[in-house]
């Protein structure tokens, strides 16, 4: 029978969510919905990266983030979220930390908010419904900055 040995892999590259050193980067996924959460996840994990907490509104986010600083790569934030929105998190995060690295991730008709949000300091942004090759593309500009 053959093994995985067999068949050295054609297209072997290293996952994009994998440093130099082969050291994930590390992810804050912030949004209300746990779908998006969860897809959001699954992208990012596929290539490699490491989720290390989830956050249903924007003080959740500061206070993830806070606790987890210095050891988050990247934040996700979604724009739209109850209690906090993602504009202010993101102005709240980046006081705390100028050189943090958040991508917005928004609606369709939201460009005032996503275009203030990189005013703010926002990295690159997300339009949902999320593209899995564009979640990527954004994500790993956006952490290797």
């Amino acid at each position: 029978m053959k093994t995985k040995a067999d068949f050295p892999n054609i297209n072997e590259r290293k996952p994009e969510g994998v440093d130099e050193n082969g050291k994930p980067y590390r992810v804050l996924v912030v949004d209300d919905s746990m779908f998006v959460t969860k897809q959001i996840s699954q992208i990012l994990t596929s290539e490699g990266f490491e989720v290390v907490a989830t956050a249903g509104d924007g003080e959740e986010a500061i206070e993830k983030y806070k606790e987890l600083y210095p050891n988050v790569d990247l934040v996700t934030m979604d724009i739209t979220m109850p209690k906090m929105d993602g504009v202010t998190a993101l102005e709240k995060i980046i006081e705390f930390d100028k050189d943090a690295k958040i991508v917005m991730i928004s609606a369709l008709g939201k460009q005032d908010l996503v275009k203030k949000s990189l005013l703010i300091g926002a990295k690159n942004y997300i339009v949902k419904p999320l593209d899995r090759k564009k979640v990527l593309e954004r994500v790993v500009m956006a952490v290797k900055r």
